[in-house]
């Protein structure tokens, strides 16, 4: 049906079917259409066409490979210390190229040869090495505290090659610690990404449900920090006494206890049982084991 109604000024309200310039072309469902007589316009695209915004496939057409790895890497997998020690060290010019100074960790280098750290040459690296260490309760995970107290390198065995903590125990928390030759591996063991699970055994005093327990399944926000999945379950309870046991993947500061505490329990006991397929086992406070390296090449293919 054809609008008849009119404005004051004789016109229709609606613009005309044909337009000042005749009759206008047919288009496709949802376009605006072109005036007859001319070509519509392309909308015109953000960027360049050739050069997408985000690499696609294994590299980008326009990527410039790489010139080997970062000295920081490669330190870290040699064992000389954790990637972030490294660049304090760098920092403080402690390592050496040919004699001078490296300025920054992102150097880039095929091997370590002519590397020095403190004047001392840098073998390339050999083969990771993990180990397990029943760590006992009292002793820090660090190689050196200011205030004396003792840490697990005061009491590691003296045979040891130089090895590095996977992640950290509290002063009080015992169990599993896994030690490394390896930058690179620990590294891999810790983020969070890679998803190996840590299983914690804790003595508690409080009351809990095996309901609540299940709902940290979904994670908990505790003080705005975010905690993900955590799968608990109570063991056993002896009056207001029991067991919990909890695994979890992030391996966060003290998150096992901040979550048992955020739900009112108060850890009297914390145990860490296992790290990824390796378990503490019925191993002794004070012992270390070696994992066997075909066991260690098997788990590192797992690794995401």
């Amino acid at each position: 049906m054809r609008d008849t109604t009119r404005a004051k000024n004789g016109r229709n309200d609606l613009p005309s079917a044909n337009g000042p310039r005749g009759p206008r072309r047919p288009t496709r469902s949802g376009e605006a259409p072109a005036p007859a007589g001319r070509r519509a316009r392309p909308r015109p695209r953000i960027g360049k066409p050739d050069k997408p915004r985000f690499p696609t496939g294994p590299r980008a057409a326009d990527d410039t490979p790489r010139e080997g790895d970062r000295i920081a890497k490669l330190l870290a997998r040699a064992g000389v210390a954790s990637r972030r020690d490294i660049e304090r060290m760098i920092a403080d010019g402690r390592i050496a190229l040919n004699g001078e100074p490296v300025t920054t960790p992102a150097t880039l280098l095929k091997s370590l040869r002519g590397i020095t750290v403190d004047g001392n040459p840098v073998k390339e690296p050999a083969a990771a090495r993990l180990f397990l260490y029943h760590k006992p309760s009292g002793l820090l995970t660090t190689t050196k505290d200011p205030a004396g107290r003792p840490t697990i390198y005061d009491k590691l065995p003296t045979d040891l090659p130089r090895v590095m903590p996977v992640g950290r125990l509290d002063l009080n928390t015992e169990g599993l610690l896994l030690l490394t030759t390896d930058g690179e591996l620990k590294r891999q063991l810790e983020l969070p990404s890679t998803g190996v699970e840590r299983t914690y055994r804790a003595r508690a005093f409080g009351e809990v449900s095996q309901a609540q327990l299940e709902e940290l399944i979904e994670g908990v926000e505790i003080d705005g920090m975010r905690y993900g999945r955590i799968d608990a379950n109570l063991e056993r309870r002896t009056g207001r006494n029991q067991w919990v046991e909890m695994t979890i993947t992030e391996g966060k500061n003290r998150e096992v206890r901040r979550v048992l505490e955020f739900l009112g329990l108060k850890v009297s006991r914390l145990i860490r049982t296992r790290y990824g397929p390796f378990k503490l086992g019925d191993s002794q406070p004070g012992e270390v084991a070696e994992v066997r390296q075909v066991d260690l090449i098997k788990f590192r293919k797992t690794l995401k």
